[in-house]
């Protein structure tokens, strides 16, 4: 008989709805309990806080100790941690010396934080990991899959590779997160004003573990990795599901990290971040709707686009999904690893397994 694993899901965001429906999904994990921040969430039942037209018998508290004490087997932690760094990483070494395994959205810099992060910002994790006997895993689809296994499938039919370029091109203007569009990425806001995300170093926080990780997956070091972006306005007023983007306030964000070798390029994060579909003309355009792409140039040269379609038409609804379930089907992958942070370079293939219905 197929092993069962009991899970907590934390949190209820934009994430965390899709990873209780994810859970449900799967026959091999069971849903025992939901932690939500919002006084106003606690007693509802998880069915209907993740929007599924049904209950689950779950109903969801604030009290972490009360989960605890149930000895899940894991916890797909969703909470929000760009704006809470240290709080979020307070919160995942509780749960690890509690002895419960840990998938998360963030703080994504854990995805791969060796050479990206001081020593004092990733031991302390890695040791409450040990304390407890339980691994953390921190992934999504970006930082995650779109930029970890998948290029590093791809560069499995190389000859040789001379650069590769793993680029997110999407249309943000229906990702209803006020705090990201307007306080972290900047959009609605004046051009010279200088938003979070480009702070000196906050881009490398956030995506050089993409680029170490590749790095390291393909066995070579990097002398550096530098930071580009450049910015547009919008032409006119208009709404996104987020709020109001004024004429002539930041509408279009494109930037890039380098890892440098030998005075060359060799591995780059590219974003191409539009509000409006029709601002930066000459930057690199979407396959589909919005898309994951990865280009190796080489022998041979390589373009692989994974496009993004939610059930309801939405690109935005795809990718907030895809991370969701990006680590909740890792869960059974993470649980019988060796007590630690790991990263996609030391998990088995993650699948699907379960999920076909028919």
């Amino acid at each position: 008989m197929e092993k069962t694993y009991r899970v907590v899901a934390w949190s209820t965001g934009n994430v965390g709805a899709h990873a209780i429906a994810g859970i449900d999904a799967r026959p091999d994990l069971e849903l025992v309990g939901l932690w939500v921040s919002n006084p106003d969430k606690v007693g509802r039942d998880a069915g209907q806080l993740a929007h599924l037209g049904r209950t689950l018998g779950i109903a969801a508290t604030d009290d972490a100790d009360a989960l605890f004490a149930l000895g899940p087997d894991a916890i797909v932690h969703t909470a929000m941690a760009d704006h809470r760094l240290f709080e979020a990483l307070e919160d995942i070494q509780r749960m690890l010396r509690a002895g419960i395994n840990v998938v998360s959205s963030g703080p994504v810099f854990l995805q791969y934080p060796f050479g990206v992060a001081d020593a004092s910002m990733i031991d302390p994790t890695i040791e409450a990991a040990r304390e407890g006997g339980v691994s953390l895993f921190v992934n999504g689809v970006d930082p995650g899959f779109a930029n970890d296994v998948l290029p590093l499938v791809l560069t499995g039919v190389s000859e040789r590779i001379d650069e590769i370029r793993v680029s997110e091109v999407l249309n943000y203007g229906t990702y209803d997160q006020p705090m990201v569009i307007f306080d972290i990425m900047g959009f609605g806001r004046p051009l010279d004003e200088l938003p979070m995300i480009l702070q000196p170093g906050v881009l490398t926080m956030a995506w050089g573990s993409v680029v170490r990780q590749l790095a390291a997956g393909l066995g070579v070091e990097l002398d550096s990795i530098e930071e580009w972006y450049e910015r547009l306005p919008a032409r006119e007023t208009f709404d996104v599901d987020a709020g109001t983007i004024e004429a002539g306030t930041a509408a279009a964000l494109h930037f890039e990290l380098r890892g440098m070798r030998e005075g060359a390029a060799l591995i780059v994060l590219e974003h191409v971040t539009r509000i409006h579909d029709d601002l930066g003309p000459d930057w690199p355009q979407p396959a589909g709707k919005g898309c994951y792409r990865v280009q190796i140039a080489g022998e041979p040269n390589y373009t692989l686009d994974l496009q993004l379609l939610g059930g309801d038409g939405d690109h935005n609804t795809a990718g907030l999904k895809a991370t969701a379930m990006r680590l909740v089907n890792a869960i059974p992958a993470v649980v019988e690893s060796p007590a630690g942070l790991v990263t996609a370079l030391d998990l088995p293939t993650v699948t699907g397994r379960g999920l076909v219905t028919r």
